[in-house]
């Protein structure tokens, strides 16, 4: 008997998070025999409550799948939606009764850490339950902190574009003569990998960003002032690329120094504003023109530096999610393993319990981080370098990017 797949996605979006999507719609129309439609849930989870979903294999042609697994932010729209702890909460025999109405036999949501949580505890509440529909999750994070995975998609992209514009902002940072600093603030609330890939923007050892902060190691501000001291007598024009979520010794944050942060439904602290504080801290102390950029939201959004190895990524994940739960398999993510003896770079697919992964995060590696704590080593380089390889084709309209937008 056909059953329909559902998917999702939930979270902070990415470059490539729909290349995801575009994966489980073009696969699940490969296996007609096995799936009737894939359905496509409104701002995840609350979508699927508030019985708003589309029939994705039904009503996008072949053009608008080409530019679906082009357009950057999550097509379905987003949420962050808890499911609640206790499995005998009435909300759970809700989303069945929903799933089964819908002939459901597999649900697949896209996400992070957060979306992980929602996957496992509805495979929990089938498997107690006995239900049939298999769970997968398919990872998303530009902030690559999932465990079990060499890396998730989403990432690559954001790294390429904040090496891309940490680049650019070095060149502009150094027309003038007179000393001057630039502060960018890169997103990472307690993982600095993206903002470690700040130190792909080097031309050459010893070039700008010439200090790089991550939250995995103690920030002091007499330490900070003093790598500054030595950093302009290396060049008059530094610049200094931080996590949002850089702290201090005893784990207050940075960006906390001016005023407390605001909470989102997770519980989460909403970080931002560590690069202002330490703009006015170097105008104070050292008397030299500075400014601070924050980043924000184009790390995430900016479909023109699209990494091309990232787009597949995404995309393999999401076949392989509907290909493995075509093989029965739940309470699952699909995760990358990296070969490790091959002198290129290749991944494969694989899947790992997702209540391993669900709540938890991946520090940067601590040996990666220079024994001063303001540096990043050669050995990340090797690991994030080919991540952000290949150019996307561009679907161009009037000199800007097309992209697919949900009616």
């Amino acid at each position: 008997m056909k059953k329909n797949i559902i998917v999702g996605q939930s979270g902070g979006p990415t470059a490539v998070i729909n290349s995801s999507l575009w994966g489980i719609i073009t696969e699940g129309k490969r296996h007609p025999e096995q799936i009737g439609c894939v359905y496509g849930m409104h701002n995840g989870i609350e979508g699927l409550l508030a019985d708003s979903y589309t029939d994705l294999s039904g009503t996008l042609s072949d053009e608008d799948l080409a530019l679906l697994k082009a357009t950057p932010a999550a097509y379905l729209g987003s949420c962050r939606y808890k499911l609640p702890e206790n499995l005998s909460s009435e909300v759970y025999r809700t989303l069945f009764d929903k799933l089964n109405r819908l002939n459901i036999g597999y649900f697949l949501y896209i996400g992070g850490n957060d979306s992980m949580d929602t996957v496992s505890k509805l495979a929990r509440y089938a498997e107690n339950t006995e239900s049939p529909i298999r769970f997968i999750g398919i990872p998303k994070t530009i902030d690559n902190d999932l465990i079990e995975t060499d890396h998730t998609p989403g990432y690559g992209s954001a790294a390429k574009y904040v090496a891309t514009t940490v680049r650019e902002i070095t060149l502009d940072a150094c027309v003038y003569q007179q000393r001057s600093v630039t502060i960018v603030e890169i997103m990472g609330r307690h993982a600095g990998w993206l903002t470690a890939a700040s130190a792909l923007a080097r031309k050459e050892p010893g070039d700008n960003p010439l200090l790089i902060y991550l939250p995995e190691a103690p920030f002091d501000l007499e330490k900070f002032s003093s790598d500054l001291e030595q950093a302009f007598r290396k060049n008059s024009n530094v610049v200094v690329c931080v996590s949002e979520g850089i702290a201090d010794s005893s784990g207050h944050f940075i960006c906390e120094y001016s005023s407390d942060a605001q909470i989102d439904t997770f519980g989460h602290k909403m970080l931002t504003g560590c690069g202002k504080i330490l703009e006015n801290y170097v105008r104070n102390r050292f008397g030299v023109k500075v400014r601070s950029v924050e980043l924000n939201v184009s790390q995430r959004c900016s479909g023109l530096t699209v990494s091309a190895t990232d787009m597949e990524e995404a995309a393999l994940a999401g076949q392989f999610g509907v290909i493995s739960a075509l093989e029965q398999k739940t309470r699952s993510m699909v995760a990358f393993k990296r070969e490790q003896d091959s002198d290129s770079y290749h991944i494969a697919p694989c899947l790992i319990d997702v209540s391993a992964v669900c709540n938890k995060e991946k520090a940067f590696p601590g040996e990666w981080i220079s024994e001063k704590g303001s540096d990043i080593s050669s050995e990340f380089l090797h690991y994030a370098v080919p991540l952000i390889r290949g150019e996307v084709p561009r679907i161009m309209e009037d000199g800007i990017p097309k992209y697919l937008y949900r009616k």
